[in-house]
Parts: structure tokens; sequence; C-alpha cells
């Protein structure tokens, strides 16, 4: 593959200094931050891989990540939470000049101290880019691994293929072969050529993720999906980069006619279980009569995914994809990525404090 700046070559001591000086941005934004985490990380290996049919490929790899937070109090003993996390699988550089994003984990912190419960209820939300990606790969991402709908009846009746999901604008995609996030690759884990698969396209539920026995046992192909952390455990069909396709709508059209939503922004946390979901986003805000209102905290999303993918009213035309690590069968934290444009879900059930 073809490097920017090799972090390799670079001396221990300029990354330290890069990683101090981040995180003294983070300490003087205001006094009212108490903690701050800044860290560096970067990888390279060199992965062979042989089978019995005569294939033998080596893959390099590296990865370059910093990751930043904050935990900041306010009045009366509230404390808020900011996170940013920069990667590249190529030029260190990726990390110089990055002030402004590693700044917003603190301003993003500090702007919800002031921020009120949000009022529990049914409401329009809107989900910026990166709650987006997270929930299309939480909630529905994991459910298209085909091991999980073998092993399940409930989803082999959920899940046939040539059932609608959603509106004609819904596409979700895992592409293994977008360059530069953490789940792109060439080749997965059993040798089959990286792909990029259509999981929903036009709102009817396409394909689902392989590796080599999933794909024998349900007569279908494999879809490059088989990844393994290391050679000391076995592939499982796992995720790459996961995201909801971008739509044709604008953010202000996607508001304008909310008389009262919520604007739902980042992940904080969260569980799924089985087709039902729980998500806490990282900020929030009040959508009145078409314009984003005040902050509001305690932001909890819950629901069916199936339910919530009907409920998709419309889909934005600008798309965001951010790095993260996924867990499964003992394998963690996997690189994937998720990302996605603006979504706009009516009926969605909010939970406040």
């Amino acid at each position: 593959m073809q490097f920017g700046r090799d972090p390799r070559g670079i001396s221990l001591e300029e990354k330290r200094q890069l990683v101090e000086r981040y995180n003294q941005l983070l300490l003087d934004t205001d006094p009212r931050i108490q903690t701050t985490m800044a860290g560096y990380s970067d990888r390279f290996n060199t992965t062979y891989f042989v089978n019995s049919l005569g294939t033998c490929i080596a893959q390099e790899r590296l990865d370059v990540s910093g990751r930043f937070g904050v935990i900041a109090r306010g009045e009366g003993g509230v404390v808020r939470q900011g996170f940013e996390s920069i990667h590249s699988r190529s030029d260190y550089n990726v990390l110089l000049g990055a002030e402004e994003r590693v700044h917003g984990a603190a301003k993003r912190a500090i702007g919800q101290l002031d921020a009120t419960s949000v009022k529990g209820g049914q409401y329009t939300v809107l989900l910026d880019p990166y709650l987006a990606g997270v929930f299309i790969h939480e909630a529905f991402g994991h459910l298209s691994e085909a091991d999980f709908v073998y092993e399940n009846p409930r989803m082999q009746e959920l899940l046939v293929v040539g059932k609608p999901l959603g509106i004609p604008q819904l596409n979700v995609v895992d592409d293994a072969t977008m360059p530069d996030l953490p789940g792109s690759l060439k080749y997965d884990d059993e040798g089959v050529p990286a792909q990029r698969k259509y999981l929903i396209k036009d709102g009817v539920l396409t394909q689902r993720l392989h590796n080599r026995e999933t794909a024998g046992k349900m007569h279908e192909q494999p879809t490059g999906n088989a990844r393994a952390m290391n050679a000391t455990h076995p592939p499982i069909v796992r995720m790459t980069n996961t995201g909801i396709e971008p739509g044709d709508r604008l953010f202000e059209d996607m508001i304008g006619d909310i008389e009262e939503g919520v604007y739902a922004v980042r992940m904080l946390g969260g569980q799924t279980n089985g087709e039902m979901f729980t998500f806490a986003a990282a900020e929030g805000y009040m959508i009145r009569e078409g314009k984003v209102a005040e902050p509001v905290s305690d932001v909890t999303l819950s629901g069916n995914v199936f339910q919530t993918l009907k409920d998709i009213e419309a889909i934005g035309s600008d798309s965001v994809y951010t790095n993260g690590g996924c867990g499964k069968g003992g394998q963690s934290p996997l690189p994937v990525s998720v990302g996605g444009p603006h979504v706009r879900i009516k009926n969605v059930v909010v939970g406040g404090r």
C-alpha cells in the first residue's frame, strides 16, 4: 500500500510532544474541565495467508490513531463527557493541525453542562451522521451477520431476502473497498476478495454478510467478511465499513417542518438485544418550529430496529464515516468504520431522566 508520512520513522519524543500539546489544549479550554485523556497509537503488521486451494496472500496494514476525551463538571455536580478520535491507514500527518477537532471534544462537553433533561415521550428525531452510523452498525449490521441469522430461527423469519424494510431512498452498505478506513481491506482472513455489499437496496433487504462456512450452510456466496483479530482466533463473520448511503435532503429541509423534535448527536453508550435497541446520545438539542433550539441531556433512544427502519422519513445528502472498534466472539476491538448522513425518524421513543 502507499504511505504518506510513515510513523515508524518518527521519534517517540515527537509523538509524545504532539499528545502533550493536544492534552494542554483540552485543559486550557475551560476551568470546569476536570479530567482529560489524550492518547496516540500506531501499529504496522504484515499478515500472510495460505490455504489448500493454492491461495497465497501477503497484506500490509498500518493504523495510526489519536483518541481525545474530557470530563467536565458543572454546578450541582453535573458531569458531561466529550470525545474525538482521528484515524488513518496511511499517514501520520492526519494528526497534525487537528486542533479544531480535538478542541471540539472539550467544547461539546462544556456545551452540555447547561442542558436540562429532555422530557420523555415520542418525537420526530434527527440523528446526526455519527449516531446514524452507530445505529445502523449496532442495531442492523450485527443482524446481517449470517452466523447470527443461521443460528436464530426468529431472525430467519424476519430477515428474508427481498423483504421491504424501509423507504426506497434507504440504502445500507458494508464496503471493505472504501479507501483509508479502519475496515478497509483487499482480502478477508479466508482469502476472499473484499467487496461492496448492499445489505438494503432501495429499501429492500438484499444481502447478508458471510464467511465461507455460513455461505456454504446457507447456499449463498462468500462476501469477504471473514475476519479475525490475529492467527490465534478463528475468522468469523464481521462487518468492515458499514453505513447508510447519502440521500437527497438538505439539513435545513429535514428539520424545517418539525414543530417539536429532538436532534440527537453522537453516541455515549447503548445496547442491543436481538431486534431491540437502546442508545444514549452524547448530545441532544430540541428542535422547535424548524430550528435547532436549547440543549437537552439524558437523551436515550429505544425501539425495535425493524419498526425504526420503517419509520425513517428522510435521508440527508451529507455523509461522515468515523473509526470504531467492534467486539464479537471474544475478539475485540476489531477495526471497523461506521457512517452515514443525517437521518430523520418519526415516532421515536425518547427517554429523559
